[in-house]
């Protein structure tokens, strides 16, 4: 069996925004949708909602009202569990709380005929534990949304330990049927998106507790620099604060306080305090109708250098010859074979972040990854105390030159995007080494379910085999803590083709 049938009646249970969009569009698919939560009057309540939404939406021209019509006449709100016994999918989205989804499952399983695929909407709990508390735990399988589930095309079809194949066959070919985009994965914490995009946030916040850059230019260098639609601070306000903080936590805790997944103690404050963004009008940002958004750190205007000299092909940044030479500035070519770098008039360096620390050097400036440097709004520049201010003002005129906006950072190794980027590149190579997901629905999750500009893979391709793990590994020389401690699936990756082809 795959998808449903049309004439086949689902169910879903709890009503609150999850629930209410997983109707939707079940009904937008064209099945018969019944309704239940727990509090009377709650189920009615939503079928008004979800009506009032299909009206809006002929107003907007985006549904005709014919179908309009129908849709509200096959919205059922049931009065009892037992009200389900004829449906062939039952989707739970009640609170997020194992008791009580096992007990749920364990009633409905005493509801419902034998064929009846039963699933659980859960974002952060194991669906393995809820199945867990089934007879036949086989038919239950993972349907992660994402909010707001009409309008967001991702759905995780997550298999327990127990689930069958062709149950999770059914749920992913029922989710294409319903106009969405499905990826397969097994039930670890955070399923492939909140694991994966945990660096996203975790990066973001460890250089602002390390005093490097404050919230505004950091989020200023994700978008502009790294191609991300929104930075960490400002879609964890969106988010909610102690929502995203609990997903954090959560994932933490399922891989038994994995230093990798380590909440911020910035954020937790934050929480503490209950500034938990948009929804109280205070979070990483005053969201008051008067505040005025803090504007990122913008270097003053300096003066371009006459010449550079490039060392090397410059790895991933070897776009930025060309750029060079478009805005009038030589550009002289040396091979180099130990590495790749710009030497400045004045005999500074300027490199692209790879995990070390300006401190480390007699004159270095870093600048950070970007993925496309010709498009980039803003480049992001780290330098220590010691770096000589002839240096410093060169590498800001340089770039400055180019177009581009310049923001000075602290020391940080590894600088913003481009440690953001090797973290995510490294649990992805992680994941698919242990069988989560494969590849391409790992790049597909994190296109679709976060809007990252490209997936991880796509990444690891475009920087290179070594790029990731070189970057950590000085990362984790730095921090022994294990945080930055690259994974074995990325060395595999990096090395060990290239060490085995040149093995005699």
């Amino acid at each position: 069996m795959t998808a449903l049938d049309l004439s086949s009646p689902v169910a879903v249970v709890g009503t609150g925004t999850m629930g209410q969009g997983i109707a939707q569009v079940a009904l937008a698919a064209g099945h018969v949708v019944r309704l239940y939560d727990s509090v009377p009057g709650r189920a009615e309540d939503a079928a008004a909602a979800i009506c009032g939404r299909l009206d809006r939406l002929v107003e907007k021209d985006r549904l005709g009202a014919a179908d309009r019509d129908a849709a509200r006449d096959r919205l059922l709100p049931a009065e009892a569990l037992a009200d389900l016994a004829d449906c062939t999918l039952v989707v739970e989205a009640v609170l997020e709380r194992l008791d009580v989804k096992q007990q749920l499952m364990r009633d409905l399983e005493d509801v419902v005929g034998e064929d009846c695929l039963l699933a659980t909407n859960t974002s952060s709990l194991s669906v393995t534990a809820i199945g867990g508390a089934l007879r036949n735990p086989g038919r239950f399988v993972g349907l992660h949304f994402f909010n707001p589930a009409p309008l967001l095309p991702l759905v995780e079809v997550v298999s327990g330990f127990a689930t069958d194949v062709t149950s999770a066959t059914r749920a992913y070919e029922m989710s294409r049927a319903w106009g969405k985009t499905p990826v397969a994965c097994a039930d670890t914490p955070g399923f492939i998106v909140n694991r994966i995009a945990r660096p996203f946030y975790a990066e973001a916040f460890a250089v602002y507790e390390a005093q490097a850059a404050d919230p505004a230019t950091i989020d200023a260098v994700l978008r502009e620099s790294g191609g991300f639609r929104m930075g960490a601070f400002e879609l964890t306000d969106l988010i909610g604060q102690d929502v995203n903080e609990s997903v954090t936590h959560s994932v933490w805790q399922s891989f038994f306080q994995d230093v990798r997944f380590t909440p911020s103690l910035a954020q937790r404050r934050l929480v503490e305090s209950g500034r938990l963004g948009r929804k109280t009008g205070h979070g990483w940002y005053d969201h008051g109708d008067d505040a005025e958004r803090p504007e990122p750190h913008t270097a003053e205007p300096a003066q371009a250098p006459a010449y550079v000299v490039v060392e090397g092909d410059l790895g991933p940044a070897a776009e930025l010859a060309a750029l060079i030479r478009e805005a009038g500035i030589v550009v002289r070519e040396e091979e180099e074979d130990h590495g790749t770098r710009m030497v400045l008039p004045g005999g500074g360096q300027l490199a692209l972040a790879d995990g070390q620390t300006s401190v480390e050097f007699r004159d270095v400036v870093y600048f950070d990854l970007a993925l496309d440097y010709r498009r980039a709004g803003r480049i992001a520049l780290s330098a220590s105390q010691d770096t000589a201010s002839q240096t410093l003002s060169e590498a800001i005129g340089l770039f400055q030159a180019l177009g581009k906006d310049v923001s000075l950072i602290g020391d940080a190794p590894g600088m913003i995007v481009a440690r953001t980027v090797a973290r995510i590149v490294d649990l992805a190579h992680d994941a698919v080494a242990k069988g989560v997901a494969t590849e391409e629905d790992i790049d597909t999750a994190m296109r679709l379910g976060v809007n990252y500009p490209l997936g991880p893979f796509e990444w690891s391709r475009r920087l290179g085999r070594s790029w990731a793990y070189d970057l950590l590994d000085d990362l984790h020389l730095r921090d022994p803590s294990g945080r930055y401690a690259p994974s074995l699936a990325l060395y595999r990756h990096a090395y060990a083709t290239e060490k085995r082809e040149g093995t005699p």
